[in-house]
């Protein structure tokens, strides 16, 4: 049997959510950002004196338990003492990111590596275990573990089946 709470809360907190921008945790997607960046693709197009290397076909970058995916990604390398680490990338096309049990997927995301944020737009899709929320605007910060959903958030989630939990 639901309880009158329980039942209380699955209908509110989807309308709650549907409003302009949503926080969400994202124990998940806690990260290390410094650990090493590594990235596989079909192809790869560089220019040392922008600083820059383009990855295209089925390129995939892992950091840590951080995966993200994508048909192009672009690499922008920094001089920091001369080490040319990289400080971000733009990906495009099919994007996929995930670590452990959440996954987000959009048209476009930035990884700004050094501060450990990642920006995902266009029809984002978000999924925490058994719950999805999409939106247009993902913004993931690494290092708090959390994240904001904006313009035009919906969620569906899923209860707990019956006896779950007691």
């Amino acid at each position: 049997m639901l309880r009158p709470a329980f039942l209380l809360a699955a209908l509110i907190l989807p309308v709650m959510a549907a409003g302009q921008g949503t926080e969400v945790p994202f124990g998940g997607f806690s990260h290390d950002a410094s650990l090493p960046v590594e990235i596989t693709a079909d192809a790869l197009d560089l220019d040392q004196a922008a600083g820059t290397a383009v990855f295209t076909g089925t390129v995939r970058v892992g950091q840590g338990d951080l995966r993200m995916a994508a048909d192009r990604i672009e690499v922008f390398y920094g001089e920091q003492d001369g080490t040319g680490a990289v400080e971000r990338m733009l990906a495009s096309g099919n994007v996929t990111l995930s670590n452990g049990s959440e996954a987000a997927e959009a048209e476009r995301a930035t990884y700004e590596v050094a501060r450990g944020i990642i920006e995902m737009e266009g029809s984002v899709l978000l999924t925490q275990g058994r719950n999805a929320l999409s939106s247009e605007r993902l913004s993931i910060d690494l290092a708090s573990g959390t994240g904001r959903l904006e313009g035009r958030v919906q969620t569906i989630f899923m209860p707990q089946p019956s006896g779950a939990g007691q």
